[in-house]
């Protein structure tokens, strides 16, 4: 079993939580911050040090699961701070500090267990993507919202399409780069923050918000109408502004 471990703690991962030193697994130790969620190593479950800075912990384990983290997520936190978990962490299950191998061991593999149930459960991806009143049709290259045309240019689309492909998931500007514009391309970042607000602007007011900035990571596609609290993880991205309100061809529409 590959378990991943976020914690601010310079200890070894038994030191965190003991039971894991008396247990075989793979345990990797990466800080518990929002850049360690950006490519981070391939788990069976995420470990998050909630022993300390529970305010801290619990927007991290928000901020993964609107990042699309598909494994299980387990908070480990002392006894007195077990009284402060809601439902609203996002995590699926806690293990205090004090708990022995047995019990840990069984959370995990009972953790592991639903979540791989839920995700061979999902349905398989049609040929149109549907998002509320979004309707992307990906044989036709096309898309409408509340059956509205959108008039996109074909980097627009793609750059939709792949967001709403991965909703919830975050990618950095250099991954959107790579994933949508191609291994060829030699532009900046910058085309990417021009493309999003060009691409809000077509969605308009009512739905510009499908796009979401996630604060010095990067931007996801929002589902759903956000609440509170994930609006508090999103912040606008103001730098291309002015460019989005000039008119002409986006710097990638000049080289494809």
């Amino acid at each position: 079993m590959r378990l991943l471990l976020l914690t601010q703690a310079t200890q070894p991962s038994a030191e965190v939580l003991p039971a894991l030193g008396l247990l075989t697994h793979q345990v990797r130790i990466l800080p518990a911050t929002a850049t360690a969620l950006i490519d981070c190593p391939d788990s069976d479950a995420v470990l998050v040090d909630g022993r300390r800075d529970l305010p801290q912990v619990r927007g991290l384990t928000r901020l993964m699961r609107q990042t699309g983290v598909d494994v299980p997520v387990i908070v480990i936190l002392t006894e007195g701070g077990a009284a402060a978990l809601q439902h609203d962490w996002g995590v699926d299950d806690f293990v205090l500090d004090t708990s022995g191998p047995a019990e840990v061991e069984a959370r995990l593999r009972v953790n592991i267990a639903r979540r791989g149930a839920t995700l061979d459960s999902a349905p398989t991806t049609p040929s149109e993507i549907r998002c509320g009143d979004l309707a992307i049709d990906e044989a036709g290259y096309s898309s409408k919202i509340r059956g509205r045309a959108l008039d996109l240019t074909f980097k627009e689309f793609e750059l939709l399409r792949f967001l709403a492909q991965h909703p919830g998931r975050v990618f950095t500007r250099p991954q959107l780069l790579q994933e949508v514009w191609g291994y060829d391309y030699f532009g900046g970042t910058r085309t990417v923050d021009v493309h999003v607000r060009r691409l809000r602007a077509k969605l308009g007011p009512e739905y510009e918000s499908l796009i979401g900035t996630v604060r010095n990571v990067g931007y996801r596609f929002v589902p759903a109408r956000p609440d509170d609290a994930t609006v508090a993880t999103l912040d606008g991205d103001e730098q291309v502004a002015d460019d989005v309100r000039t008119p002409g061809p986006a710097p990638s529409d000049r080289h494809r």
